[in-house]
């Protein structure tokens, strides 16, 4: 048996991925020769690795790709992506784990491992299993974020996720205690820990955030306020490291909002600055690249396609060019007004594979509910749903308000002609209650809220 804290050599982990504070004094400098040369030797390394598991190699020997031909960082784009349905496939034809973990059950008690799936909001929970060496590097790099977006040595911080199937609360609460010895308070969701407690704990205890999503954290002030709080003056929140509405979350609680970016099989991939440039990638753990949703075609720096992302940090499951389908923009590398060289990627801008064609027009869930929910009236909360009624396809925009009924019909009519005059269709808007979208969104209970759903073929309409 090899336990877990056996089977990492911390000095050796903490001089390939740098913990913070350091990493922001030394390899977030790093100069452009120097990223690149160091993402090359981890990438044919990490190669070799991934071609002896069964999936890799089926799909490589197809396509006529062998490790041993990548000279430089252009001989990735010869690999063949993949994409979260050659994972179900996988999944299966070899239940439960798949043929593409790298990584062994039979062998735990001298790998140590951990278990997490996806939060299924695209589908069936995906299962991916990470060593000890992979945990302890997404928490460095979960630590780095944290870091930056204002967390420090020291602070107390209420870890609101839910403790699942899923890594996120997990990961949190690693990259807390290890990385940056902060005391964690570890309520879980207001499922859990009630919504008024959690705000009560975060004020008896001076937490300088709360780890949660965006929605969440905006109910958490709400509650504040209906307790005679005021979210700036009483709560000592000093950082905002949580994804959703940027200027309603920097409004309520007078700190800035930084943007992110990762997901389930491959942790934290990149983080805004405070210069708001885009969001720098984490090169020593990752090569992005960009691709056409439709055709997997590479795309040229600067234009909005799917992200293709390959880590080069793992031990277990590998991740060689795996088309996530989320929509972003790989900008050229150049220097940010921070001093940083790490090539940096646009916010996240939608699922490529829940784009909704719309009487000839393409659609994107999220630009739709950011469109709908542009109005002070309106709460972050919001769902979007295709639907087929009579003959031809619709979309339903779910908005939600604090107003009073008699206002409800106002709001839907304004936001249909904000998505009238800049979208150019007919979209429907139903506003509804706080609280009334929640069993759709899940918010309160899956790791992150879902916000599309198409119902055209489901019969559920």
């Amino acid at each position: 048996m090899r336990r877990p804290f056996e089977a990492v050599d911390t000095t050796a982990l903490m001089r390939a991925h740098a913990p913070p504070p350091e990493y922001f004094e030394t390899e977030w400098f790093l100069p452009p020769e120097a990223i690149e040369q160091r993402q090359l030797a981890r990438l044919r390394e990490r190669a070799a690795q991934a071609y002896r598991v069964p999936f890799f190699r089926r799909r490589w020997d197809a396509a006529g790709f062998h490790p041993e031909g990548i000279r430089s960082l252009e001989d990735l784009w010869r690999a063949p992506a993949y994409t979260v349905e050659d994972l179900r496939k996988s999944i299966e034809a070899n239940p439960p784990l798949g043929d593409y973990q790298g990584a062994s059950l039979a062998n735990a008690d001298r790998e140590p491992l951990r278990i997490f799936m996806s939060g299924a909001t695209t589908g069936a929970p995906r299962p991916t299993l990470y060593t000890q060496w992979d945990r302890e590097v997404g928490a460095i790099l979960t630590a780095r974020a944290l870091y930056l977006q204002g967390i420090r040595p020291g602070d107390v911080v209420v870890n609101a996720w839910a403790y699942s199937t899923h890594n996120g609360a997990f990961n949190f609460d690693e990259a807390l205690h290890k990385w940056l010895s902060c005391v964690v308070i570890t309520t879980g969701t207001g499922n859990v820990t009630s919504s008024r407690r959690q705000v009560e704990l975060a004020r008896d205890y001076r937490a300088t955030a709360i780890l949660t999503t965006g929605d969440y954290l905006l109910h958490l002030a709400a509650v504040a306020k209906e307790m005679g709080l005021d979210p700036k003056r009483d709560l000592a929140l000093r950082a905002l490291p949580n994804i959703g509405d940027r200027e309603k979350l920097e409004a309520t609680f007078g700190l800035p909002n930084y943007q992110s970016y990762g997901f389930h099989e491959v942790q934290w991939v990149a983080l805004e600055c405070p210069a708001r440039a885009g969001l720098h990638v984490f090169e020593d753990a990752y090569v992005v690249q960009i691709v056409d949703p439709e055709t997997g075609e590479r795309v040229p720096d600067g234009q909005q396609g799917s992200l293709c992302v390959t880590e080069i940090y793992k031990t277990g499951s590998p991740q060689f060019r795996y088309n996530i389908m989320d929509l972003s923009t790989l900008y050229p590398r150049e220097r940010c007004a921070c001093g940083s060289w790490l090539r940096r990627i646009a916010p996240f801008a939608g699922r490529g594979d829940q784009m909704v064609k719309l009487r000839g027009v393409n659609l994107w869930p999220e630009a739709v509910g950011a469109i709908a929910r542009d109005d002070p009236r309106l709460e972050p909360e919001w769902f979007v749903r295709a639907v087929r009624e009579g003959n031809r396809d619709e979309m339903i925009a779910h908005v939600v308000t604090r107003a009073e009924p008699a206002e409800h019909a106002a709001i839907a009519i304004a936001a249909e002609t904000r998505l009238k005059e800049r979208l150019g269709l007919r979209i429907r808007v139903e506003v509804a209650k706080p609280g009334a979208l929640d069993a759709w969104t899940e918010i309160h209970t899956a790791p992150k809220p879902k916000r599309f759903r198409d119902e055209r073929s489901s019969g559920n309409h």
